[in-house]
């Protein structure tokens, strides 16, 4: 068995990770997959939540990604996100910000709110807050 597999994430505007790592995290769309080199190939809905990997440095590096497709090889990740973004690129009293705003939505709905787009602000929102905070508790 391998001790490394190729990481790939990319994003409609950016190919974000392309690396040898050892280790992956990644929210499916019904919880969290762990990833090891030699998995067992497998296509899955990406879920919106923090991600993370382990460089072949050993380093944990933090990424947020909110909904596409993550394909899984024995030897290769591939993650297409419609959104991602580095841990250490969030603002992450911005996401709070976008958090209240959604939820506010949801608690207060008035004509014309789009509730799963409301949904959805306050799940990517949650999971940039979630990248952020444990890539600075790391």
């Amino acid at each position: 068995m391998p001790g490394t597999i190729l990481l790939e994430v990319s994003t409609p505007e950016r190919m974000m990770v392309q690396e040898e790592v050892t280790e992956v995290q990644v929210p499916g769309a019904t919880g969290y997959l762990g990833i090891l080199p030699g998995h067992s190939p497998l296509l899955s809905e990406l879920g919106c939540g923090p991600m993370w990997y382990i460089t072949t440095a050993g380093v944990k590096r933090y990424v947020s990604v909110c909904t596409g497709f993550i394909e899984v090889l024995p030897d290769r990740v591939r993650i297409l996100a419609d959104r991602s973004e580095y841990a250490e690129e969030i603002d992450i009293e911005r996401a709070r910000a976008a958090l209240e705003r959604a939820q506010r939505r949801l608690t207060n709905p008035s004509l014309g709110v789009d509730i799963s787009r409301a949904l959805f602000a306050a799940s990517r929102a949650q999971a940039r807050i979630d990248s952020a905070t444990q890539a600075r508790n790391a």
